[in-house]
């Protein structure tokens, strides 16, 4: 898996602090962006605070776009139920899946048995992409419109592609829920990445962010799921 940054709002900390202060001050927001009194750092600690406080309105104008490779289909399938973020996807109808790559889960890949049934898998349904492209073929059908036919048969294991934005809030929402132990392994990895880039380019936003019992201080998924890092509410 590669997670790799591709852009984020610039003055993201001013943004943030200007838009939070449009909200109570007289001023316009446009001279407030540009007044050199309150430093960086006071303004880094009021969006702290904006952030403990819960008043996250202001956080929906900074985004971060990231640019994603080496998950599955799997993945992205859940990726894309988080409402407000944009994303753009390597398509299977207009990039031919030949010699596709795949993901292969960690349980399967320490069984021995395990693997060598799932890579078997692998290999037929490659052999029966491509046969059905042939066929499609003798019938003057090639292209993408051989391909968005043939693709039905690609597993959810396939290997792809993503761009992805969100903004602030978003993120916190999403890490909220994929960095819970309960998130499926491949999308936790995921959000730890990406939380992991956040951290370093945003801290008054995300140094405390994480999965739900993080910000709350104890477990609220039951005594059944509970991971036991924090205590039942």
């Amino acid at each position: 898996m590669n997670v790799k940054l591709l852009e984020m709002s610039q003055n993201a900390i001013t943004v943030i602090y200007v838009a939070c202060r449009q909200c109570y001050s007289e001023k316009f927001a446009g001279d407030v962006f540009l007044d050199s009194a309150i430093s960086l750092a006071k303004q880094e600690e009021f969006v702290k605070k904006i952030v403990s406080s819960g008043h996250q309105s202001p956080l929906e104008h900074v985004k971060f776009t990231f640019a994603i490779q080496g998950v599955s289909r799997a993945l992205t399938h859940q990726l894309v139920r988080h409402r407000i973020a944009s994303f753009s996807q390597q398509s299977q109808r207009y990039v031919k899946e030949k010699d596709f790559d795949y993901i292969i889960p960690p349980a399967i890949e320490k069984n021995l048995e395990a693997k060598n049934e799932f890579e078997k898998l692998m290999v037929v349904i490659q052999q029966s992409y491509t046969k059905l492209l042939e066929l499609l073929g003798q019938d003057n059908i090639s292209g993408e419109m051989a391909n968005q036919d043939a693709r039905f048969t690609l597993p959810q294991a396939a290997e792809t592609k993503i761009v992805v934005s969100m903004n602030c809030r978003e993120l916190l929402h999403f890490f909220q829920h994929r960095c819970c132990s309960r998130a499926q392994w491949e999308i936790r990895q995921l959000a730890n990445k990406m939380l992991e880039i956040c951290v370093e380019k945003l801290p008054a936003v995300f140094a405390e962010a994480g999965a739900k019992c993080e910000a709350l201080g104890y477990c609220p998924e039951g005594e059944k799921f509970s991971c036991k890092k924090y205590p039942l509410k």
